[in-house]
């Protein structure tokens, strides 16, 4: 296990993309740490960095204490495990788990040990004997868990390894990897595009936009205090309103706008603010509710939760804590604090 310690790190590619802009970033030893953002943002490509599969621009790249920058990806002591599972289709589950430590010359004993003690940490034995083909996604999305894990590498690298799950799948596999992360407490550094598994994976999470890092820290502290606009829509769902201040009736700087999550939103028959109801979309325990705020035609997500949602077209108050709305400058999109 180590820490990967990030400096000045960027990537520039021949014909002038931008894909990481320079960037610091210390993941601490044992850490489990998320890379989100939208498409194309550059989390892959960072990753790829790290693992030696890109050449930085500029910048390094220190895995413990050594400056790995200029290294091969087979010295650098990563493990990796890309979203395709990349295992080896004429292999058992066996070969596959055993591969990495035959490469390195193990002994027959430690890699009988090894690859038994993760087979049952994986719940896989009664898979040994099988072919990837023979395998569900779930039990290949193991298996390629298992080969990173076998080789006790310095830490991990995950690339969006659960998105070919379905989604009762890729709930299970979350709470696996969180236990398993419990278990061997090694650096893990996992990209995803999908912000829930961000939240309920990390220790903590980093945001990216165009290339930048736009924040990083627990997913409570993001979730609660967004560092802009950005980060603020982009990480919890629905996405945070944001409205002009007078509307929220709130007294703020100029050029500022006001946020509030659709969860701290009030509905009832009494409130602040009448507003109509446009649509309603149900999503089991709770409905989201699309309205608009009357006298401004200003729109507003609510999460309400209840028998039944008021019926579309039907008008409804509202109400906007003032201690729950977050303020922004409109310009930039920078916070300035909560109200």
């Amino acid at each position: 296990m180590a820490a990967i310690t990030l400096a000045g790190l960027s990537k520039t590619y021949p014909n002038g993309h931008v894909a990481v802009r320079p960037l610091d970033l210390r993941i601490e030893d044992g850490e489990f740490l998320v890379l989100v953002g939208p498409s194309g943002c550059g989390k892959s490509t960072l990753l790829r960095l790290i693992a030696g599969l890109e050449t930085p621009t500029g910048g390094r790249i220190v895995i413990g204490d050594v400056d790995v920058t200029a290294h091969p990806p087979q010295r650098r002591d990563l493990a990796m495990v890309f979203q395709s599972y990349a295992l080896y289709p004429h292999m058992s589950v066996r070969d596959n788990l055993a591969y990495g430590l035959r490469v390195r010359r193990t002994d027959a004993a430690t890699i009988a040990q090894q690859v038994g003690s993760v087979a049952e940490a994986l719940d896989i034995e009664d898979l040994l004997d099988r072919r990837p083909a023979q395998l569900s996604g779930g039990q290949r999305q193991r298996v390629a868990l298992g080969r990173a894990i076998v080789r006790k590498a310095k830490a991990f690298l995950l690339d969006e390894p659960l998105s070919n799950l379905d989604p009762s799948l890729r709930a299970q596999a979350r709470a696996e990897l969180r236990r398993l992360h419990r278990l061997l407490g090694t650096t893990v550094v996992y990209v995803t595009h999908d912000q829930e598994e961000a939240m309920t994976l990390s220790g903590r999470i980093a945001v990216m936009r165009d290339g930048a890092l736009e924040q990083v820290a627990p997913p409570l502290e993001i979730y609660a205090a967004p560092a802009n606009t950005f980060v603020a829509r982009f990480i919890g769902a629905p996405a945070m309103n944001l409205l002009p201040t007078a509307v929220a009736g709130i007294e703020a700087p100029a050029g500022a706008v006001a946020g509030i999550r659709p969860q701290d939103v009030r509905v009832g028959p009494e409130g602040a603010r009448r507003a109509t109801v446009d649509l309603v979309e149900p999503r089991g325990p709770d409905y989201v509710l699309h309205l608009n705020l009357d006298g401004s035609n200003t729109p507003l997500l609510a999460v309400v939760s209840g028998p039944a949602p008021p019926a579309i077209g039907a008008g409804v108050f509202v109400t906007l804590p003032p201690d729950r709305l977050h303020i922004f400058d409109q310009r930039d999109g920078r916070r300035l604090g909560a109200h």
